[in-house]
C-alpha cells in the first residue's frame, strides 16, 4: 500500500475565507503505512499575485508576494506506522488584499505542507487553498450617498443636409450599492431634431485592469437594459433598474498589478452619445444614520481606484467647447413639451437571488429584493472568493455553483479603456 495512505491539511472550524490582520490556523494530518524517515515537516503559508499577457494562462509575466511564512513543525526523525497530526497558525498582514480570479491574473492564498525525506526518497506535499476578504464599507467613501449625475450635448448631422442637437443625461440615485440592492437610474433625452433616435441602452459594466510592461483591460457586460428610442422633436425620460448580482467589491486595496471598477454605461447608437457613471460595489451598505464626514476630506484607506484617465484620442470630425444643458426653451418648442415615458424594450440579466425574474425586472419594481438572512455567499464573477454582505454570522462555505452573468462583449483582449466620467462631463463631438 505504500508508505504514505494519507497527507492532508484541515483548516480549524473548516473555515476557509479570513479577514486581513487574523491568524490561520489548522492541522496537518499524515496516515503512513509503512516506517517514514524525514529530514522535516514544513507548513508554508503564502499570498501572492500573477498577471499574464495569454488568456488563462499561469506562467506570469509579472509577479508579487505579499507574505510568505514557513514553519517547522518537526525536525529529522522517523513517523512509524499510523496517524499523525501536526497544530500549524500563521497571522495574516493586515495590507493583504481581497482574493481574485480573473482571465489574466490572480491573487491567491494557500497552506502547503512538505515531508523532506533523506536523499533518493520521495518527498511529498499538500496544499489547501484559502480565501482573503477585505470588506468595503460604503460609509467610508465619500458622498458616495449623493445622486451620480452627469449631461452631454452632441450636435449630429444626417441626410447630407439635415442636422439635429440632442441631449442625453443619466442619473443614478446614489453611488455606491452592494449585492441584491437596485441601482435606480434615471435618463432623459432631449430630441431636437426630426429624426428619431435608435434605442436607447444602459449597461452595468465590470472592468478589470491588469498591468504587466504595458496596462490593459478586460471588461465584462453583467447587465443589460434596452428602452425604445425617443421620436423627433420629443423629450422623454427612461426610468428603469439593475440588480447588483454577487460581484467582487470595487477596487483591490494593496494589490499594484490588478485594479477593478465599475460604472454604468448609457449610450444610443444612432446618433451616437453615451455617458459614464461610475459606481462603487461594496460589502456593507450605506446606513444614512451614520455620521457623513465632509466630502473635501482625502479618499479614506480601503475605497476603490477610479478608472485612470485615457490618452486623447484623435477626434475624427470638428470639435466643439464643452456645453451645460440647454436653456428651457419656449413651451412650442421641444423642451417645452411634456416629458414622454420610453417603455423599456428588453432585460438582459440574472436574478441573483432567484426570486421571479418578472418581479425583479418589472419597471415599476423599484425596491430591491429581499436577500436571505445572514451572509450570503456566491461565487462571483471572475473571483474565487464567496463574497458576502453585511451580517453579524461567521462566514461559511457554499456548495453554490460559480455564477457568471452574461458576457455581451464581442472584443478580443486587450481593449481600450473607455473614456473616464470626467471625459464624459466635459467632452463633445460632431458625428
Amino acid at each position: 500500500m505504500g508508505k504514505l495512505l494519507e497527507f492532508d491539511i484541515t483548516f480549524a472550524n473548516n473555515k476557509l475565507v479570513y479577514n486581513p490582520g487574523e491568524s490561520i490556523s489548522g492541522t496537518v494530518k499524515i496516515k503512513i503505512g509503512n516506517l517514514l524517515h524525514y529530514k522535516a515537516v514544513k507548513v508554508n503559508c503564502q499570498g501572492s499575485c500573477g498577471v499574464s499577457n495569454k488568456l488563462n494562462e499561469e506562467d506570469w509575466a509579472v509577479e508579487e508576494q505579499y507574505f510568505s511564512s514557513t514553519l517547522s513543525v518537526a525536525d529529522k526523525g522517523s513517523l512509524a506506522r499510523g496517524d499523525h497530526s501536526f497544530p500549524f497558525q500563521f497571522l495574516i498582514p493586515d495590507t493583504a488584499p481581497t482574493s481574485y480570479e480573473g482571465p489574466y491574473g490572480k491573487i491567491t492564498y494557500r497552506v502547503r505542507a512538505s515531508i523532506d525525506t533523506p536523499r533518493f526518497s520521495k518527498d511529498y506535499k499538500a496544499q489547501k487553498s484559502f480565501y482573503l476578504l477585505k470588506p468595503l464599507n460604503l460609509n467610508e467613501v465619500p458622498d458616495i450617498e449623493k445622486p451620480n449625475s452627469t449631461t452631454i450635448t452632441k450636435q449630429f448631422t444626417y441626410l447630407l443636409v439635415k442636422s439635429g442637437t440632442l441631449t442625453l443625461k443619466a442619473k443614478t440615485d446614489q453611488r455606491g450599492y452592494i449585492p441584491g440592492q437596485v441601482i435606480k437610474l434615471s435618463t432623459e433625452i432631449h430630441n431636437k431634431s426630426s429624426k428619431r433616435t435608435d434605442c436607447v441602452l444602459a449597461s452595468l459594466i465590470q472592468k478589470v485592469t491588469f498591468k504587466t510592461k504595458r496596462v490593459a483591460c478586460d471588461f465584462r457586460t453583467i447587465a443589460e437594459v434596452e428602452g425604445v428610442g425617443v421620436k423627433g422633436g420629443k423629450r422623454a425620460e427612461w426610468k428603469e433598474q439593475i440588480i447588483v448580482p454577487p460581484l467582487p467589491q470595487s477596487g483591490l486595496e494593496g494589490c499594484t498589478l490588478i485594479s477593478l471598477d465599475y460604472f454604468l454605461k448609457v449610450s444610443l447608437k444612432s446618433p451616437e452619445v453615451l455617458v459614464i457613471l461610475p459606481i462603487h460595489i461594496g460589502n456593507i451598505a450605506f446606513d444614512p444614520t451614520i455620521p457623513r464626514a465632509p466630502s473635501q476630506h482625502p479618499r479614506p484607506s480601503g475605497a476603490p481606484r477610479m478608472p485612470p484617465r485615457p490618452s486623447p484620442r484623435r477626434s475624427t470630425g470638428p470639435s466643439a467647447s464643452p456645453s451645460a444643458p440647454p436653456a428651457e426653451e419656449s413651451p412650442g418648442g421641444a423642451e417645452g413639451m411634456a416629458r414622454e415615458a420610453i417603455p423599456t424594450k428588453s432585460h438582459s440579466q440574472q436574478d441573483p437571488f432567484a426570486s421571479p425574474s418578472a418581479r425583479a425586472l418589472t419597471p415599476g419594481y423599484l425596491t430591491a429584493p429581499t436577500p436571505p438572512a445572514g451572509p450570503q455567499f456566491s461565487l462571483s464573477t471572475g473571483a474565487t472568493i464567496p463574497f458576502f454582505f453585511e451580517g453579524r454570522a461567521g462566514p461559511v462555505p457554499t456548495p453554490s455553483p460559480l455564477v457568471l452573468p452574461p458576457d455581451y462583449s464581442s472584443q478580443e483582449y486587450p481593449h481600450e479603456p473607455p473614456p473616464t466620467y470626467e471625459e464624459s462631463c466635459s467632452s463633445t463631438s460632431r458625428i
